[in-house]
């Protein structure tokens, strides 16, 4: 098989290589002829079906499926023979009138040097989960669970209350006739802080006139970046009523014994699942951060980066949609605004991928198997959240991809200069 390469850029070559056609022609007609061996048609004995039916039948799909097999093998032999490792999928498109000459368009992997992991200084967060944060969460659930009770007294941080507003700007008057009737819980952050402040210590039929500055970004452009005359007047107040912890309150969480000790168990070992997974996070993107700077002088496969970018817009648009916001139709160039944390994203990508094969890391079946069960405990049916995993190669792909990415992570951290940070629970889920 003749083969040959060239660089086209940096880090781009273009593969030029021709499959045998002989070959083809003679692994197409074995398969046929298997076919015709045990295919089933109307009109025809199995077995008995003429080879020129078959081949009218068959001949486009098996011949596609052969050129597909016969193409992936030649071109990863001509990937090995050349010593070339290859950064990302490579593009293939048929030349000339044969049918049997190609051309592959790829990128190979950049040149990191020496990649000595123990010169980098990380700071490696710790936390653990304490009886205050139980108790923290047993307040949020009972949150849940509260009730309303109607009282004739001011209004005080945490009531419930119905309001009607009217808002004057300009000589504009929204609404132009009556009021805007709604419900606010005071300290929710649910209306504008100094609306919120203000209907602190108000009665009901109260009313209060307040001058606000609306944000720029407000939703209204009537009164975006302006400065408005807000009229509120309170209908009527609530205060919350709190659910006691007993067992009714923890058989209404799924508990069925109703035992309260049962229920901070449970509480527990929920608040170190989301713990565990907010410290890998933090320790993903500290070493990530370190890695970057260390190798931000490294030129990158553009293709990659910009098959990145363009990814990263997908989700940011999927985003808005699951939101309830419409993003329109992006323009062309509108995955450039992500070029950067592309960049970051692939360095880091490449950098993992590197260290893994140079020092041999494998991937853990156990530790994938664990991180597949903590998945799953999340979800009403565990078993058929595993089951659903194992039967979807896309989604297994990507969690092996993550397992993989956070052991690579682990190793590094070992490795590395490192010194340890004591985070409260609270700071150590808080997004970064």
């Amino acid at each position: 098989m003749q083969v040959s390469v060239e660089s086209t850029g940096n880090l781009e070559r273009r593969m030029s290589f021709s499959l045998p056609e002989d070959r083809v022609k003679s692994s197409v007609s074995n398969r046929l002829r298997e076919i015709g061996g045990t295919v089933r048609m109307n009109g025809f004995r199995p077995g008995k079906v003429p080879s020129k039916v078959v081949e009218q039948r068959f001949g486009p799909q098996v011949r596609a499926e052969v050129l597909e097999n016969m193409l992936r093998e030649t071109f990863d032999d001509a990937v090995r023979e050349n010593d070339l490792r290859l950064a990302g999928s490579p593009r293939i498109d048929q030349v000339g009138e044969s049918g049997f000459d190609f051309v592959a368009t790829f990128e190979v992997m950049p040149d990191f040097g020496d990649i000595d992991v123990s010169q980098l200084d990380i700071v490696r967060e710790t936390a653990e989960v304490v009886d205050a944060d139980i108790d923290q969460m047993i307040e949020n659930l009972r949150l849940q669970r509260r009730t309303w009770d109607a009282v004739e007294r001011p209004v005080k941080e945490g009531d419930l209350v119905a309001v009607e507003t009217w808002t004057e700007t300009g000589g504009l008057r929204l609404p132009p006739e009556g009021a805007e009737s709604g419900r606010i819980v005071i300290g929710s952050g649910a209306m504008l802080a100094e609306l919120e402040q203000a209907l602190v210590g108000m009665s009901r039929d109260e009313e209060k006139t307040v001058a606000v500055d609306f944000p720029a970004e407000w939703p209204m452009s009537q009164l975006a970046g302006k400065e408005a005359q807000v009229h509120l007047k309170v209908m009527h107040v609530s205060e919350p009523l709190l659910p006691e912890v007993n067992e009714a309150l923890v058989k209404s969480f799924g508990i069925g014994s109703g035992d309260v000790e049962q229920f901070r168990r449970e509480i527990r070992t929920n608040l170190e699942r989301e713990l565990k997974g907010a410290l890998a996070g933090r320790l993903r993107r500290e070493v990530g951060d370190h890695l970057i700077a260390a190798y931000s002088g490294v030129a990158l496969p553009p293709r990659m980066i910009e098959n990145e970018a363009r990814a990263i817009l997908q989700q940011s648009i999927e985003q808005m949609r699951q939101s309830g916001r419409d993003p329109g139709t992006p323009p062309e160039n509108a995955h450039e605004q992500f070029l950067d944390v592309a960049r970051k994203r692939v360095l880091v990508g490449l950098l993992v991928g590197e260290i893994a094969r140079r020092n041999q890391l494998r991937l853990d079946p156990k530790r994938v198997n664990e991180t597949l069960r903590l998945i799953a405990s999340t979800y009403e049916e565990p078993e058929q959240v595993v089951e659903m995993y194992r039967k979807d190669p896309q989604l297994m792909g990507g969690l092996q991809s993550r397992v993989m990415e956070e052991q690579v992570i682990d190793w590094i951290a070992e490795r590395a200069q490192h010194t340890e940070k004591s985070l409260s629970f609270q700071e150590a889920i808080r997004p970064q």
